[in-house]
């Protein structure tokens, strides 16, 4: 099938889109990248979705048109890459999410859990039938109702796509959130078993320091191009591990997490704590990129088994030279490179999955893993709507 991927990130950059041939069954896949591209939103739409997402209220009638404006990008998105490389068959769309809240949060760790709940705008029925092509969306629901957090969702693919013959593989995303899910050796996976996947949400990615750019720069500057500004700065310890001593760090996955919990709210008593050490705007910037850097290594060492053999980056936070040299300073055993290096491009991994996870939802397959989002069973994912004629 040549399907079409798009997601927008916690990052609310813009539509991230993908375009691919995909054929094979399960997890034995074979994907044909065809192109792909980032389409920023309009500012304004863009701070709309900030609002909502940093907790603005709104109206039902405003949240209705929110949700419209927002599928219009994304079927745009579509439009543009069927007219430049021909018809899909199918378009996978992720949406852009506006609200997670976990079945467990770190507040109720010893509460009885409860279901999740997890809201993407752009609503699939628009995008198919503006599109003109069946369209997948609403991914995470099947997996909140049997019990799951409804995040990660990539870890699967990860397995798919990257997972190695011999050696042990962490797929890191440096996306708003930071997420990661480890791969065993392709030989050590039973054709008919569960695969022993582990994944969970690490932590802040880029969402703390794309927030604090913005807030440096007064709005001339929405992220660190290469982490720039950050390396003029030196690393406040004692800050990272008065915010390490967070408890979603120490939360057992599975667990997953959002700008709920790492954005405005959180930035702000960082900024706060900063000011109390007097710490120049660089310094701000280098101890928030080493709150993430420390945070996945810790997680790592935390609850994995033992250290991978490999990381692979994808996401924005992935170009950002100077996280990336702190992550490997905290792993300095571990190699770590882009999966662009193993023929999986970095800025369009996100969009991809969704790609597969399409496809798999066509084939019934299970696109989550109840290693990795706590859920009671693997279900398929997505919900399918088949486009209508739109009167002009």
């Amino acid at each position: 099938m040549r399907i079409i991927g798009l997601i927008s990130g916690t990052s609310v950059d813009g539509v991230d889109s993908v375009i691919a041939d995909i054929e094979g069954e399960g997890y034995d896949l074979t994907v044909t990248v065809l192109g792909g591209q980032t389409v920023a939103y309009q500012p304004t739409l863009r701070q709309q979705i900030l609002d909502v997402c940093g907790g603005a209220r709104l109206s039902l009638a405003d949240l209705a048109t929110l949700d419209d404006a927002i599928a219009h990008c994304f079927a745009q998105v579509a439009q543009t890459l069927m007219a430049a490389h021909g018809p899909a068959d199918l378009i996978a769309s992720h949406g852009q999410t506006v609200f997670h809240r976990p079945s467990r949060t770190t507040d109720e760790l010893a509460a009885p859990s409860s279901l999740g709940y997890s809201v993407q705008l752009g609503r699939g029925a628009l995008i198919a039938a503006l599109a003109q092509c069946p369209t997948v969306s609403d991914f995470r629901q099947a997996d909140i109702a049997a019990g799951g957090e409804g995040a990660p969702l990539v870890p699967p693919v990860d397995l798919a796509l990257l997972s190695h013959p011999t050696r042990t593989r962490c797929v890191q995303n440096l996306g708003g959130i930071g997420n990661v899910a480890l791969l065993p050796p392709r030989r050590a996976i039973a054709p008919a078993q569960s695969p022993q996947v582990l994944g969970w949400d690490t932590g802040p990615g880029n969402s703390l320091l794309d927030l604090a750019i913005e807030h440096f720069s007064q709005g001339r500057q929405t992220y660190d191009h290469n982490g720039a500004w950050a390396a003029q700065g030196t690393p406040c310890e004692s800050l990272v591990a008065q915010w390490l001593d967070h408890p979603y760090f120490a939360q057992q996955p599975p667990k997953s997490t959002g700008r709920e919990l790492f954005g405005p709210d959180f930035l702000e008593q960082c900024l706060e704590d900063a000011a109390a050490r007097s710490l120049a705007p660089a310094d701000v910037l280098a101890t928030l990129t080493e709150l993430t850097a420390v945070s996945i290594a810790h997680s790592y060492r935390t609850f994995l088994p033992a250290l991978p053999d490999e990381v692979l980056l994808c996401g924005g936070g992935s170009h950002n030279v100077y996280l990336v040299e702190r992550l490997q300073r905290q792993l300095p055993q571990v190699l770590i490179q882009s999966t662009t290096a193993v023929g999986v491009p970095a800025d369009l991994k996100e969009a991809l999955a969704f790609a597969v996870l399409g496809y798999w939802r066509q084939q019934q397959f299970p696109g989550n893993l109840p290693s990795v989002t706590g859920a009671q069973q693997a279900v398929p994912l997505g919900t399918v709507t088949e486009p209508i004629a739109l009167e002009v």
